[in-house]
């Protein structure tokens, strides 16, 4: 790899977790290369979060999920064909797929860099566009695996930081919150990740603290179940904050209970304290990352199963009584104190 080059691509379109974990790949690039302009292609509503950010040129923004939609094709088809056109003109010096896919292997085609790079383990046929295939390894986080990348471009790797975008770290919601709080996060992506949300909200119950639920406005009526067993101890403001909004009220918090979801690696990367609730999940992937950080977890012999929907023997979630959850934090509380 050449000491500068000019322009590189960054193909990571989603999730939330998965573009706060690549936050240290863009770090780690930009110092090593400061007079590269870096693009990031990223999904349409993820963008918000990224907008703004001083070490990228240029957001290529998707709409992956339109795009799904039959009814949209021919919307669809006029989209990928001004991507493939913006690409081409920009004349890539190096692409990096971080997402390993057949859709991101196909934009990386598209984008048509002198060199193409990606892991060589990645799925769907994605491997099959790259120029330059690197090992990663499925055993460890996926922010260390990002930094593998980093690290053949000949970036320094020891430092780990998490350059956010810039954001409102007082913003007008938290006028309506209590002074101290803790962030409860009772949604997932994947309907098995999820711990009951009544566990959540008696949870709630039993801290001196009051919690501020979150999620988003389609997540509203789970965050409302948390608040109804409370007893009067968690406030909603599930669907009120952007992306940004949301890191000025995490930032803010004492300490954050979650399932594995987004906003878990925001707190995370903010450093404060995460309790995270795991499941199917394999938190050596994609857990909270840092050693402040605490995992809370059944030991069955299925997990990890990384199943998208509870199975009828749901006992890594089932299992997890409010008893223990509750007894982890304070225990772990009372130490750091």
């Amino acid at each position: 790899m050449p000491d500068v080059f000019g322009k590189l691509l960054i193909i990571k379109p989603s999730a939330l977790g998965d573009i706060v974990h690549t936050l240290p790949f863009l770090a780690a690039v930009k110092e090593r290369f400061p007079e590269a302009r870096i693009h990031w292609v990223v999904a349409k509503g993820l963008h918000t979060f990224l907008e703004g950010h001083p070490l990228i040129e240029k957001l290529w923004v998707i709409d992956k999920d339109g795009w799904k939609k039959a009814g949209n094709l021919k919307q669809t088809a006029r989209e990928i064909a001004a991507l493939w056109k913006g690409l081409r003109r920009e004349a890539f010096d190096v692409s990096v797929d971080l997402s390993g896919l057949l859709r991101s292997g196909l934009i990386t085609f598209a984008a048509n860099a002198r060199r193409k790079i990606g892991f060589a383990e990645s799925d769907e046929g994605s491997p099959f566009f790259y120029t330059e295939k690197i090992p990663g390894d499925m055993g460890i986080h996926a922010v260390d695996r990002y930094l593998k990348i980093a690290a053949f471009l000949g970036c320094d790797t020891r430092q780990v930081s998490f350059p956010f975008p810039p954001y409102d770290h007082h913003p007008p919601i938290c006028r309506e919150l209590p002074r101290q709080y803790l962030v409860l996060a009772p949604s997932a992506g994947k309907e098995a990740n999820r711990w009951p949300a009544d566990r959540f909200g008696k949870l709630a119950a039993r801290f001196s603290l009051p919690s501020v639920v979150i999620g988003s406005a389609g997540e509203a009526g789970i965050a409302e179940e948390v608040v109804n067993h409370s007893r009067g101890k968690a406030v909603s403001i599930a669907g009120r904050t952007g992306l940004k909004e949301l890191c000025g009220v995490i930032e803010k918090a004492a300490f954050f209970v979650t399932n594995d979801t987004g906003p878990m690696h925001i707190a995370a990367a903010l450093k404060v304290p995460v309790f995270a609730l795991f499941g199917p999940a394999n938190p050596v992937r994609t857990g909270p990352y840092g050693d402040i950080h605490t995992v809370i977890k059944e030991e069955v012999e299925c997990a990890p199963c990384y199943r998208w929907k509870p199975c009828e023997n749901w006992r890594c979630m089932e299992n997890l009584s409010v008893e223990k959850v509750y007894g982890i934090i304070r225990q772990r509380l009372e130490g750091n104190a």
